[in-house]
């Protein structure tokens, strides 16, 4: 799968890299996920604790005891994966090491974002910054160095397996701290790693026995994708709460259905966090108390897609949670192989297989594609005469000579099809590796490439559901809809969307709509407008 660039997502980290956050210390305790977050996508400098080189260091005197040992130690005095039992003389060992990272720097296709790159060298430093992998300080001193100066190592799209580490990836990062390799400096231009290196003073790494392997067995990649998904996926859910607001009350749905009684006769924690917001969002609304008397609305009950909303995006929420406890335990890891212990054993194992992390990659590209799922299907009704209860054939002005927003619903459908393929499994998938040594992978990486693609179709098919919401609760007029539900609307339309009227340009108005949803303002100002109606005491 070749990632689409993501241009909302793009400009809105352009113009995040211009703040300056506090830096980041390593070396204490386990990264927060706002913290992967402050450095992969807003440019936070990072810094080692004390603490930190002194375990490195230590560790690095044990690893240089076991080089001199005549007997063989893997990793440190022999070859790799199925060349295991290889034994490697003193005098070729630097070789060793760089040849490793330069044939397992072997990516290809696109090249990956910035903030992808940025979280997986962070995440590889904070291994290194524990002390259990055996190099040298300089090691961690060059890796933090590079994430200070914004030097961004070109990594491929394709390479990895999910096993024995992101291998491709953190090899072309670690190529690039040799001199070798292409990077892109802070400004985004492209040159060779070695004058980059030597435009930020920083001198390239000559590497020892060892650290060749603990710069590339990591789970990283995929772990750092998780996390940046998890930090967009909670302020998706928070604005498909908004988005089905929007199609609930300008569709004459009821609340009813979203009461706390009823929510706690089904205990599900996400269930009921939906509920409540989805109350709090409809609170106040004159369009939604027009037809709460029966004498005025004969329907018994709305469509699964209305009435089913805060089962589906509890459940989605629910996922969000389990996804995060994974991330935070994967976090807390130190993954190289082999290993030193605390008590200074080097042992081999296989806590860089990344199936913890695969199998909430793809669980989450289950739920992405669910909330796109009913999100297109609450626009689809809103366009049709036949059950949108009084609002004319797609939002048109002028029915026949105007198309209104039927193609944005198109848009919207032709994305859902493709979440849906995105949400098979990649996890489920193995294939054998070097000489059948590595002969079960957990395809992590290839679930956390199509989940980064999913995060961004679902942002556009809300924003393609909150274009045709605002729309129709205009025309519900003289009608006042909810505080947040209005607030929504006055934030989409100083934007410079499009209120109904004759067919205009349509794709400009998802854009920018697609540019609130995922910098949060969407669900910040429905979440300011609900905590101001609440304070005044009219939430009901």
């Amino acid at each position: 799968m070749t990632t689409v660039p993501d241009t909302a997502r793009d400009t809105a980290s352009d113009s995040a890299r211009t703040r300056r956050t506090a830096p980041v210390r390593l070396g204490e305790r386990p990264l927060t996920p706002a913290e992967v977050v402050a450095v992969a996508r807003h440019g936070a400098t990072v810094e080692i604790a004390d603490a930190a080189h002194e375990r490195v260091a230590a560790t690095r005197a044990l690893i240089e005891r076991l080089a001199d040992d005549p007997q063989p130690h893997y990793g440190i005095s022999t070859g790799f994966g199925a060349l295991a039992t290889t034994f490697i003389a003193p005098e070729r060992r630097r070789q060793l090491q760089a040849s490793l990272i330069r044939s397992h720097a072997a990516g290809t296709g696109a090249e990956v974002e910035r903030e992808v790159v940025r979280a997986l060298m962070l995440l590889r430093l904070q291994t290194l910054a524990t002390g259990h992998t055996g190099v040298r300080p300089v090691v961690v001193d060059t890796y933090a160095a590079m994430l200070n100066a914004g030097i961004t190592p070109v990594v491929r799209e394709y390479g990895s397996l999910g096993c024995s580490g992101d291998l491709a990836p953190l090899s072309h990062v670690a190529l690039a701290a040799l001199g070798e390799g292409d990077v892109r400096d802070g400004s985004g231009e492209l040159l060779p790693a070695s004058l980059a290196l030597a435009e930020a003073g920083i001198a390239p790494l000559v590497l020892e026995e060892k650290e060749g392997l603990a710069l590339i067995n990591g789970t990283d990649g995929m772990l750092g994708m998780l996390l940046l998904a998890l930090h967009d996926l909670t302020v998706l859910l928070d604005t498909a709460d908004v988005a089905a607001a929007l199609s609930v009350e300008s569709q004459l749905g009821t609340d009813a259905v979203f009461a706390a009684d009823l929510m706690a006769l089904r205990p599900q924690i996400g269930q009921a966090d939906s509920a409540a917001r989805l109350r709090a969002l409809l609170a106040g609304s004159e369009i939604t108390a027009s037809h709460r008397d029966p004498a005025v609305c004969t329907r018994v009950q709305d469509a699964y897609s209305l009435r089913c909303t805060p089962q589906v995006h509890g459940a989605a929420r629910d996922t969000h949670a389990h996804a995060a406890l994974i991330a935070a335990r994967e976090l807390a890891a130190a993954v190289d192989n082999p290993v030193v212990t605390s008590d200074g054993r080097v042992e081999s194992n296989g806590n860089f297989h990344g199936a913890s992390v695969a199998y909430v990659l793809d669980f989450l590209a289950i739920a992405v594609a669910d909330v796109a799922s009913i999100s297109e299907r609450r626009t689809d009704r809103a366009l049709d005469r036949t059950r949108s209860h009084g609002l004319p054939p797609f939002l048109a002005d002028e029915v026949g000579v105007d198309s209104g927003l039927m193609i944005a619903q198109y848009a919207a459908a032709g994305i859902v099809s493709e979440l849906k393929r995105l949400a098979v499994p990649a996890s489920v998938d193995s294939i054998p590796s070097s000489a059948m040594q590595e002969d079960h992978v957990s395809m992590g990486w290839a679930a956390a490439r199509k989940l980064r693609r999913g995060v961004d179709g679902l942002a556009r098919v809300l924003a393609i559901e909150i274009v045709t919401g605002c729309r129709a609760l205009e025309l519900r007029a003289p009608l006042a809809p909810a505080s947040a539900t209005a607030a929504v609307r006055d934030l989409v339309r100083a934007a410079g969307v499009d209120g109904p009227g004759p067919d205009r340009f349509v794709s400009p108005n998802i854009e920018t709509v697609t540019a609130l949803v995922l910098a949060g303002e969407i669900a910040c100002a429905a979440a300011s407008a609900t905590a101001s109606e609440d304070a005044r005491g009219g939430r009901r």
